[in-house]
């Protein structure tokens, strides 16, 4: 799905067509990553052996989060914007190859029905309140419509909660949630994918239209990130089983709101060695800091049975949090550029006041994430769960 997705936008032919493949590839992603991420849990017992598993995942979701923005740019100017999405089927053909000679066959006989009712209502009241903030920022946030949207998505929200809670069979089993550290690895990652979506955006943005950046010079740019990314999140997979879940994670968290705290100074005749470079250092530690012990702590006490639904909570919380992340920043920065206009700005000075009331904006929610990891995340449930499996591994050894 994601593959052919990935072909029929490389050649949409208008955009609706794009939009439509679009849509579908993240149909496809949304199948694929939590059912990767679920194979991990339980081929691997919890502790040791699955943290560093969950750290080769770490790694690769770091570094693919900066590595995207840096091959962009690269395919975009040698090529052209139809390879950003080509560059996919290589790899999808590969993938879809493989998996059947190196992947065994599992399946739940328990469950008789799909709960299809509660997917349509969680999809379509995060995807209506998504819409609501891109109105508000057209239309004002006390206009009629931007409120009857709102109030549209948190009625099927509602809904959806109460629906789970009488299904027999729910797509969502809310007591999932009772878990401390499951709640806490959500909510991190929903402030992870809310920070960073939105920063590389931001970031983008900033380097071609005020600094005057080539897409190809731009993700050259990313070279920092997508490098150090790779190194932290390999360095985070052997911490957390020295200095805990924890206090990596606070670490991450922490690194990523100086990262955005940082890029408020950006000037409009900045340099990529005092205006850019700093905080994207900044960001590559929170971003392997925050992958490996986010993606550890959202399995952390979770039923092998349950691990579909551990994994697929977990990447929509980072999914919905970059689509509300964009949303809203974008909202922010576009506001304040054109009040800047207004004022009799250039069009660059405009700009760089949009972007710092997003990246103003994106570090107060990453410095929600810190105190968010201190309250929810629990040392006694990752503990807990580390040794009463200890006795197991001692017998596989």
């Amino acid at each position: 799905m994601f593959t052919l997705a990935s072909l029929f936008a490389g050649l949409a032919w208008s955009e609706a067509s794009l939009i439509s493949a679009r849509a579908i590839q993240g149909l496809g992603a949304a199948v694929i990553t939590p059912a990767a991420l679920s194979i991990l849990s339980v081929t691997f017992p919890e502790g040791r052996e699955r943290n560093i598993a969950l750290g080769v995942w770490g790694a690769v979701g770091g570094f693919g989060a900066a590595a995207g923005v840096l091959l962009g740019g690269v395919l975009t100017s040698v090529l052209s914007w139809s390879w950003i999405f080509f560059v996919n089927i290589p790899v999808g053909v590969a993938g879809f190859v493989l998996a059947p000679i190196l992947l065994k066959e599992s399946r739940d006989a328990s469950v008789k029905s799909f709960d299809a009712a509660g997917a349509v209502l969680v999809t379509s009241g995060l995807s209506l309140f998504v819409y609501a903030i891109t109105e508000a920022g057209r239309n004002g946030w006390v206009a009629g419509s931007t409120i009857a949207f709102f109030a549209v998505a948190v009625a099927l929200l509602v809904g959806f909660v109460v629906w789970e809670l009488r299904h027999p069979e729910p797509l969502m089993r809310i007591g999932i949630l009772r878990i401390k550290t499951v709640t806490g690895a959500n909510v991190a990652g929903f402030i992870l994918g809310t920070a960073t979506f939105s920063l590389f955006l931001m970031l983008t943005l900033y380097m071609q239209q005020v600094l005057g950046y080539s897409p190809i010079k731009t993700g050259m740019a990313y070279l920092a990130v997508a490098g150090t990314a790779i190194f932290t999140s390999a360095l985070a997979a052997q911490l957390v089983n020295r200095i805990g879940v924890k206090t990596v994670l606070m670490i991450g968290m922490t690194s990523l709101t100086a990262g955005l705290v940082y890029f408020t100074q950006a000037s409009v005749h900045g340099s990529y060695i005092g205006d850019l470079l700093p905080g994207f250092l900044l960001v590559a530690v929170g971003l392997g800091f925050s992958f490996v012990p986010i993606s550890i702590a959202a399995l952390a006490g979770i039923h092998p049975a349950e691990a579909g639904l551990a994994s697929g909570l977990i990447n929509t919380s980072q999914q919905i949090g970059g689509a509300l992340g964009i949303a809203a920043l974008s909202t922010i920065a576009t506001s304040r550029t054109s009040d800047a206009i207004a004022g009799g700005s250039s069009q660059a000075s405009a700009l760089v006041s949009g972007f710092h009331g997003a990246f103003v904006a994106g570090a107060i929610v990453a410095a929600i994430g810190i105190v968010a990891t201190f309250v929810l995340i629990r040392r006694d449930e990752l503990e807990q769960t580390n040794v009463e499996l200890e006795p197991v591994l001692d017998l596989a050894a």
